[in-house]
């Protein structure tokens, strides 16, 4: 059976041209809920964390 030679060649899960860089949507404050407020300081919180942990460890 042909079960034992394997594809050698890997493909992406996600093609370059697909990928992004986290950021995928605009923010406008004039526009923004009470709900994205709080998400917005939640990430801007745990990036200030991650910064501080990344600084600590060096």
């Amino acid at each position: 059976m042909g079960r034992a030679h394997k594809n050698k060649a890997s493909l992406p899960q996600v093609p370059k041209n697909l990928k992004r860089d986290g950021v995928d949507e605009e923010f406008s404050r004039e526009i923004a809920d009470q709900a994205d407020l709080e998400a917005q300081a939640r990430a801007n919180a745990a990036n200030q964390r991650q910064q501080t942990n990344r600084k600590q460890k060096k």
